[in-house]
């Protein structure tokens, strides 16, 4: 299996090489050179329906691995990430990302039964071995950059703590993030996890990352790797939950799923899904004020905002959807010319227009809807009913919102993306009373906290993380 750049101008890679490298080096997004057929059969998807969740993620795993990976290096990586007994028992609840009913033909999607709350962990919990073996394996160090909108520099830190290769430089946005959120960030006590508070929101943090892989020198010399959703190895990860649930509830036909998003990552990882044979239906993407997407789709232009917005749902405040680029490749016949050309005037310009057989391929496969802090709040009172419903964190609250108009057809799975104990302020004032921790992270707040702030300034970060990375050459 071999893996090309959204924007065409790189050479293909190994899987292992493009999980290792993250972003391409013409600056494009990995994806495979063909979609693996062999997950579309009716047998894996019988058994993808039955078996342990770690068999589904061995089966995913090898198929967009092919050669890198042989079957039993494939089964120890998932087994390290997901299996349930013996050691890891406390990491995951036995279904790993367990299905709740919440009404007739609808289904909640839990995927924040891991340590750090987020749906984030179950790739990282998967990436963390996977970057041991292949280090081990080419005997080599690296550095870890992380932008993150609130989840994905906990789920990082908490699972690439114990990665001895990897040093891991988190950039988070000032002020833009919930405190139980921060302190999975600040509070992991190891040695390699260093957390970066920026003068700004999201989008400069990930401009920040996208410029020091665009240094060739500095990206050398520092050894980068990136972990955001850009790296192919969270969409293999993430669609494995997609496999899994639609062919659980697949008895009448294709399953719909609702996707709060601001990255685009988790909703094309049910497309990878689909492509690869799941009965995966309508994808909807659900957005807070920071609609990019909802416009993209809607209007038929990708167009950035000045700035994002804060609202009640902070790891969605995201006005650049980079894996957008990896859909659009597909939307444009896999034409990476095209893409680089369209990126390039977004670069320039802030927006491109979606060409109309694009748009036509889009609009087959999502609708998307943007939801506001007040429908959110009344989304998480509504289904939570004086305690006898389900709660829900913002997030998730978006996209059980979002649900209502376009209605969606039955069975649908609404995806919950994080505990509603990370957002205690806006659930308390929703429901009156602050959900509390799972007992597992009952000590986060007596965690001693490590954190430097910086100004949004490329060339200091690049000078500290320089000082600090042992795989600094």
């Amino acid at each position: 299996m071999r893996y090309v750049s959204t924007r065409g101008q790189a050479p293909p890679v190994s899987f292992l090489d493009a999980v290792l490298a993250g972003l391409a080096p013409d600056g494009g997004l990995y994806v495979p050179e063909s979609w693996p057929a062999n997950l579309g059969r009716e047998g894996f998807r019988a058994e993808a329906a039955i078996s342990p969740y770690s068999y589904v993620a061995l089966n995913v795993l090898k198929a967009f691995a092919g050669d890198d990976l042989e079957w039993d290096e494939a089964a120890s990586l998932a087994n390290a990430a997901y299996f349930h007994g013996g050691a890891q028992t406390s990491v995951w609840p036995p279904a790993v990302t367990p299905l709740v009913q919440v009404g007739p033909g609808e289904w909640v999607l839990e995927l924040f039964r891991g340590p750090s709350l987020s749906f984030k962990d179950v790739a990282m919990q998967l990436i963390a071995p996977l970057y041991d073996f292949a280090l081990a394996k080419k005997d080599r160090r690296i550095t870890v950059l992380c932008a993150t909108s609130g989840d994905t520099g906990g789920a990082a830190a908490e699972a690439l703590k114990s990665c001895d290769r990897v040093d891991l430089f988190i950039l988070l946005p000032k002020g833009r993030v919930s405190e139980v959120q921060r302190r999975f960030m600040t509070g992991s006590g190891a040695a390699n996890v260093f957390a970066i508070e920026i003068d700004g929101d999201f989008d400069d943090c990930q401009a920040l990352v996208k410029e020091m892989f665009a240094d060739e020198v500095f990206a050398a010399r520092a050894r980068l790797s990136g972990v955001n959703s850009i790296n192919w190895a969270r969409i293999v990860a993430q669609s494995v939950y997609y496999h899994v649930a639609a062919n659980t509830l697949n008895a009448s036909g294709p399953v719909n799923f609702t996707v709060p998003t601001g990255n685009f990552g988790n909703a094309f990882s049910g497309f990878v899904a689909k492509l690869c044979g799941a009965p995966v239906g309508k994808i909807l993407l659900a957005t807070n004020a920071n609609d990019i997407l909802a416009r993209a789709i809607g209007k038929g232009r990708y167009q950035r905002a000045k700035k994002s917005a804060e609202t009640l749902s902070p790891a969605m405040d995201i006005q650049v959807a980079s894996n957008f680029e990896r859909i659009l490749f597909e939307a444009l016949g896999r034409d990476g010319a095209q893409v680089k050309r369209l990126y390039d005037q977004f670069a320039q310009t802030g927006g491109f227009d979606i060409p109309p057989a694009a748009l036509e391929f889009l609009r087959s496969h999502f609708a998307a809807v943007a939801v506001d802090d007040e429908a959110t709040m009344a989304s998480i009172a509504q289904r939570w009913a004086d305690g006898e419903g389900y709660l829900a964190c913002p997030h998730t609250a978006v996209g059980l919102a979002a649900r209502v108009d376009p209605p969606l057809g039955a069975p649908c799975v609404a995806l919950a993306t994080a505990h509603p104990a990370k957002f205690p302020e806006t659930i308390e004032k929703v429901i009156g009373t602050e959900p509390a921790l799972p007992n597992k992270c009952a000590d986060l707040f007596l965690r001693r906290e490590e954190m430097t702030a910086m100004a949004n300034e490329p060339q200091k970060v690049k000078a500290f993380i320089s000082e600090r990375s042992r795989a600094w050459a």
